[in-house]
């Protein structure tokens, strides 16, 4: 039997789909400053409130927009715009025809894969809660690709 991220496009999965292709990194919740001159987007440290650092999956998901007004939410509207997510994401891979990773848990049947291959925020990533907003420039990334 056929995997249906390999036979379906982003925009032909159904909803259940579409959610399953997310792999619990983490990656898109973290705090994203974007240079207005360059319109590079440069990946921190911080955390949305939301999220659970060690499960790396939102604490309440279903109401994740309106508790967070910035919150993002990828829908097949913004296919041609996932640029910015992280070259591992599988939003993105599929996107640009690119395939899923080993790690990834559709591909390994293990959700914990991500984490034991360190490609997931466990271990370091903080809540925005424990920084000031003033701070956010000193905690930019580099891991995150």
């Amino acid at each position: 039997m056929e995997n249906f991220w390999e036979i379906k496009s982003l925009s032909e999965m159904t909803q259940e789909e579409w959610e399953s292709l997310c792999d619990g990194c983490g990656k898109c919740c973290l705090h994203k400053l974007e240079d207005e001159d360059t319109g590079d987007v440069y990946y921190t440290d911080v955390a949305c409130q939301l999220l659970d650092l060690h499960a790396c999956r939102c604490t309440d998901y279903e109401n994740r927009l309106a508790r967070v007004p910035d919150c993002l939410q990828l829908t097949t509207a913004d296919i041609g715009q996932f640029h910015w997510l992280p070259s591992t994401c599988a939003y993105r891979l599929l996107s640009e025809g690119e395939s899923l990773p080993t790690w990834h848990h559709l591909v390994s049947e293990d959700t914990h894969t991500i984490h034991d291959m360190n490609m997931s925020i466990r271990g370091r990533a903080v809540s925005e809660t424990s920084v000031q907003p003033t701070d956010m420039e000193e905690r930019i990334i580099y891991w995150v690709l």
